[in-house]
């Protein structure tokens, strides 16, 4: 794991290397963080030039948004992505200007996107790449928090980088919070949850932020706890509630977001996230279902 620091801020955004005959990365992050990242990089005696892939689980900024930036110190390296965040990464214009609306200042934090040649990105939703020694890293789409999400699963360990779609763990409580910011996809969200159960994974590898055991569990936690948001976002809907009165009503009844209410709402950028994007993101979900 490599702690990118971005915008100073730890625990926030890792990415991982997979080390062997064809070293593999798991996530850019944002492309602020990359002169970060080429340092894990030499401090792990991982040559730039002999990186093969990177696997980004999805186009988000902070996730996949410096794989421009980053291919241009790793010249024989090329970008894995769902189909449909693969036209974000060769021109990401529409991408950035989404995203500064969405995340306001926290965009700025992130930084700005640049192209990707369209023959360095390879795009997949389901299949199986062989890292050499043995390794092998299998594509899973896991849809839900993002349109475009994948999972990865390593073979040396059984462990998963399931992206967003179960959630942000902070390491500081052993806890896990949702990342469902609008457009949210509640019913496939759960879906691909069932999905990543069925693989067993023994850990999770969280990209917001780090390394969790009792993977399957994990998964079945969060899983209770979408279920739980959206119940909570339908009666805020049906009553009219205004998003302040959701999210204080989640806080109340969600054990987690009990525990880290105080860090949560006193942290710059979970702040905005988790406490009024994700929110957010289920009073749309929760808006759409009361008029289909």
């Amino acid at each position: 794991m490599v702690e990118l620091k971005t915008g100073g801020f730890k625990n926030l955004i890792c990415s991982y290397v997979i080390k062997g005959k064809r070293p593999s990365l798991l996530e850019s992050g944002p492309t602020n963080s990359i002169p970060n990242l080429l340092s894990g990089l030499k401090e792990l005696d991982v040559k730039f030039e002999d990186v093969e892939y990177v696997a980004v689980t999805h186009v988000h900024l902070d996730h996949g948004g410096g794989a421009g930036t980053l291919l241009r110190s790793l010249p024989n390296a090329k970008v894995i992505v769902h189909p449909r965040g693969m036209p974000h990464l060769i021109d990401p214009e529409r991408l950035w200007s989404s995203s500064q609306k969405v995340l306001g200042f926290v965009s700025d934090i992130f930084g700005k996107p640049v192209p990707i040649p369209k023959d360095r990105v390879i795009p997949v939703t389901e299949g199986m790449f062989d890292l050499g020694y043995d390794a092998k890293l299998t594509v899973t789409e896991t849809v839900g928090h993002a349109s475009h999400n994948l999972s990865f699963k390593e073979s040396s360990n059984g462990g998963i980088f399931p992206g967003d779609a179960a959630g942000t763990y902070l390491p500081e409580f052993d806890v896990v919070v949702p990342t469902t910011p609008p457009p949210f996809y509640f019913d496939s969200a759960l879906a691909s949850l069932d999905k990543l159960i069925s693989l067993k994974p023994t850990v999770l590898y969280f990209s917001h932020f780090g390394k969790a055991t009792n993977g399957v569990q994990r998964l079945k936690d969060y899983r209770l706890q979408l279920q739980l948001w959206a119940e909570i976002a339908e009666e805020g809907v049906k009553n009219n509630w205004s998003l302040e009165q959701v999210r204080d009503k989640i806080i109340a009844e969600d054990k987690a977001m009990s525990l880290v209410e105080d860090f949560v709402k006193s942290h710059q950028i979970y702040s905005k996230t988790v406490l009024e994007n994700c929110v957010r993101g289920f009073i749309e979900y929760a808006k759409q279902k009361q008029i289909s």
